[in-house]
C-alpha cells in the first residue's frame, strides 16, 4: 500500500530505537496483521534486554543536554515535529485506520491532535511557570520553580495508538524530560512510522541519540519500564487490571505514575433534551472507534416520559450506519482490533442475557464479503436494570445499555454507581439541570459535558478521571507539572540569619 511506502515502512523491522538509530535484537518477532483484511502489515523486532539497556543508558546520557537547552529552543523543536507530522497526516491517519481497524476520519483526526499538541506544547515552552510568595522573614524572598524529571517511561493501548504517546511526550519534551515509549504490540507499525518521523527531526537538527527512544515487544518491556528506578516516571493508558499492576509496581519504588483506565461512560437525556443533539451524540459515543475509546458511550440514562421515543430514534440512527472497510471514507465504523475482542463481546452479550437483558439491537458476527477478518461486529443496544454485573463492567465494543430514571437525583446516582469515572453527559436546556449535573453532587467524573457526547475532548483542557479511571491527567490545562519537580526556594539578602517561626539560636 502507498501509504506505508511514505512513510517508509518495510516488511521486516526492528522495534527498538534511539531516535535515528536502530538497534539490532534478540527478542521475539511481533506480527502485525490488520483488523481491516486480516493480512500481515508487516513484522517488528521486539526488545530483548541488553538493547532495553543500551536504549535507557542512550536516554539517561540525553537528559543531561536536553535539560538545559532553553525551553523555547525545545519548543522550536516540537514545532518542527508539527511540522513534519502535518508534512504526514494522510499516509500516517491511513495506516493509523489499517492497522487499528478505526474509520479513515477517525485517523486523520487522530493526527490532527498530535498535531495540535505540538501547537499547544509550542506555546508552552514560553510559559513554564513558577510562584513567588512573601517570606514571613525580613529580607527574604521565596519563590517555587519546576525542573525537568528526566526519562518519563510511556505505556500506550492500541485504540489510540499514535495520539495518546503525543500528548505525553511533547509536552515532557518542552518540560526538558526524554521520552521512552512502549507502544502496544497490537500496533506496533505506528509506533515505527511516528519513531521515524521524529527521528528525523532531532537528526537534522544535530540533536543526541536518546530524546525520543521507543522499545516495542511484550509485556514484559512494560514491567521493565515500571520497576526501573532510573525511570521516574510511568505514564500508563489501558485497562484497569493493567493500571492496577503498574501503579504497584511503580509505587513499590516510591516513583510516579499517570494512569488512563477504563471507562464506563454514560449520558443523561431527560425530558428537557434537544434530541436532535443527544441522538447523534449518543450513536458516535457508543460506534466510534467501534466502540473502542476509553471514552466510549456505554450507558444511556434515559427519563422514563421519553424512553420509548427515543428508543424509536437511536433505532432509525443505528439502522442508517455502515459498517465496513474503515480506508472507505464513507463508512462509519470499521472493525474490533482482533478475534480476542470479538470473542469478548459476544461473551458480554451473552452475560446480558443471562442476566436478565433484552435487546433493541441484539449484535452479533458480521460474515460474508468484506468481512473476512473475522472482527467486524453489529452494534448492539440492550435494556436493562443499571446493577447488573455486565453493565458495571467495560467492554471494549460497540454495546450501549439503556437505563430508565425518574427523577435527575436517580440518574445522577446511576452514573456514579459504576467503579469507573472517566467521562459523563447530560442532555438537557434546563439551566437548573446542567448547573445540578456539573456541581459537587453531580458527575464524579474527570470529564463532565452538556449538550455535548462522552467522546471526542479537546487538548486545551486536562484529560483523565477518579476511580478505577486512575487518576491521572494528561494533555491541555496545567497538566505538564506532572512531568516536573517542583522546587522551593527561599532567598536571604539581609546581613542576618533569622529563623522561620520565630526560633532563636543565638551564638
Amino acid at each position: 500500500m502507498q501509504f506505508l511506502k511514505q512513510l517508509g515502512l518495510t516488511p521486516e523491522h526492528t522495534g527498538v530505537s534511539t531516535g535515528s538509530n536502530w538497534l539490532e535484537s534478540t527478542g521475539e518477532w511481533l506480527e502485525s496483521y490488520s483488523p481491516v483484511d486480516g493480512k500481515l502489515i508487516g513484522k517488528v523486532k521486539g526488545a530483548d534486554r541488553a538493547t532495553y539497556e543500551t536504549a535507557l543508558s542512550s536516554a539517561q546520557s540525553a537528559f543531561t543536554s536536553w535539560r538545559q537547552l532553553p525551553a523555547p529552543h525545545r519548543g522550536e523543536i516540537v514545532r518542527q515535529i508539527g511540522e513534519a507530522l502535518r508534512s504526514k497526516k494522510e499516509a500516517l491517519g491511513q495506516l493509523v485506520s489499517y492497522e487499528m481497524g478505526k474509520s479513515l476520519q477517525e485517523g486523520w483526526g487522530e493526527v490532527q491532535e498530535m498535531i495540535d499538541i505540538c501547537d499547544f506544547a509550542v506555546g508552552l515552552s514560553r510559559q513554564l511557570h513558577g510562584l513567588t510568595m512573601h517570606s514571613e522573614r525580613p529580607s527574604h524572598r521565596m519563590y517555587e520553580q519546576y525542573h525537568p524529571l528526566g526519562i518519563v517511561g510511556i505505556i500506550s493501548a492500541f485504540n489510540f495508538p499514535v495520539a495518546v504517546w503525543s500528548w505525553n511526550t511533547m509536552l515532557a519534551w518542552v518540560c526538558g524530560d526524554v521520552c521512552i515509549w512502549k507502544p502496544s504490540e497490537k500496533t506496533p507499525l505506528c509506533s515505527i512510522a511516528c519513531q521515524l518521523i521524529v527521528g528525523e527531526v532531532f537528526r537534522k537538527n544535530d540533536l543526541p541519540e536518546g530524546i525520543s527512544v521507543l522499545i516495542n515487544g511484550g509485556r514484559e518491556v512494560g514491567e521493565w519500564l515500571s520497576a526501573d528506578t532510573r525511570v521516574p516516571l510511568i505514564s500508563a493508558t489501558g485497562s484497569t487490571r493493567m493500571g492496577k499492576e503498574v501503579a504497584a509496581a511503580v509505587g513499590k519504588r516510591l516513583g510516579r505514575s499517570l494512569l488512563e483506565l477504563g471507562g464506563n461512560n454514560a449520558i443523561i437525556i431527560t425530558p428537557e433534551a434537544d434530541l436532535d443533539i443527544a441522538i447523534p451524540a449518543a450513536v458516535f459515543g457508543a460506534v466510534g472507534t467501534a466502540g473502542q475509546r476509553c471514552t466510549t458511550t456505554r450507558r444511556l440514562i434515559i427519563h422514563r416520559s421519553i424512553y420509548e421515543a427515543v428508543k424509536e430514534r437511536l433505532k432509525k440512527a443505528y439502522g442508517q450506519i455502515r459498517i465496513g472497510d474503515p480506508l472507505d471514507s464513507n463508512n462509519h465504523m470499521g472493525p474490533l482490533i482482533d478475534k480476542l475482542a470479538v470473542e469478548q463481546y459476544l461473551q458480554s452479550i451473552q452475560s446480558c442475557k443471562e442476566q436478565g437483558g433484552s435487546f433493541l439491537l441484539e449484535g452479533g458476527l458480521l460474515e460474508g464479503k468484506g468481512f473476512e477478518s473475522g472482527c467486524y461486529v453489529k452494534p448492539c443496544i440492550a435494556e436493562v436494570k443499571p446493577d447488573l454485573a455486565i453493565v458495571q463492567h467495560e467492554t471494549f465494543a460497540p454495546i450501549l445499555y439503556l437505563i430508565t430514571y425518574e427523577s435527575l437525583e436517580e440518574a445522577i446516582a446511576i452514573q456514579n454507581g459504576v467503579p469507573q469515572g472517566l467521562s459523563s453527559a447530560i442532555m438537557t436546556l434546563n439551566l437548573r439541570e446542567a448547573e445540578q449535573f456539573l456541581s459537587a453532587t453531580g458527575s464524579d467524573c474527570g470529564i463532565a459535558n452538556v449538550n455535548i457526547g462522552t467522546s471526542g475532548a479537546e487538548i486545551g483542557g486536562a484529560f483523565g478521571g477518579e476511580k478505577e479511571t486512575g487518576g491521572g491527567r494528561e494533555s491541555g490545562s496545567d497538566a505538564w507539572k506532572v512531568y516536573m519537580r517542583r522546587q522551593t526556594n527561599t532567598i536571604n539578602y539581609s546581613r542576618n540569619l533569622p529563623l522561620a517561626q520565630g526560633i532563636r539560636f543565638d551564638l
